[in-house]
């Protein structure tokens, strides 16, 4: 699987008081990381508001391997498993270097924003997602 990958920064307001990172920023992180990525292929936020869309996370199953802790440098990834009618399925991992601190799978849902009803992805949206998938 493709994968892309934006930097991250601990800042103290993403930790503990003992300087661990909080692990539902661990999610925040995975937030940027497909941002960054749909923002790659042209799907950024002008896209999304002039097409009538919005993205929901509908799953998330995320496993905590390894703490991040105040000001490390971290990796956030977005690899896409699989592009469906109205939703993707989005692989991610949180790394310092190589080292493996979390991984995740999300599921997002496509909704117009109006009505906030389930809607089909943008066929080309899903053309460049699974040449990416590939």
């Amino acid at each position: 699987m493709k994968e892309f990958s934006t930097p991250v920064r601990v800042y103290i307001e993403d930790t503990d008081a003992g300087g661990i990172v909080y692990y539902v920023n661990y999610l925040k992180f995975m937030e940027r990381a497909r941002t960054e990525f749909m923002r790659s292929l042209g799907y950024g936020k002008d896209y999304i508001f002039n097409h009538d869309l919005m993205f929901v996370v509908r799953d998330v199953n995320v496993s905590y391997e390894r703490p991040a802790r105040l000001d490390d440098e971290l990796m956030a990834t977005a690899g896409v498993s699989r592009v469906r009618g109205a939703g993707i399925v989005f692989e991610q991992r949180i790394l310092r270097a190589q080292e493996l601190l979390a991984a995740g799978t999300i599921t997002v849902a496509c909704v117009d924003r109006a009505g906030q009803k389930v809607r089909r992805l943008p066929a080309v949206m899903v053309n460049d997602l699974q040449d990416f998938q590939a």
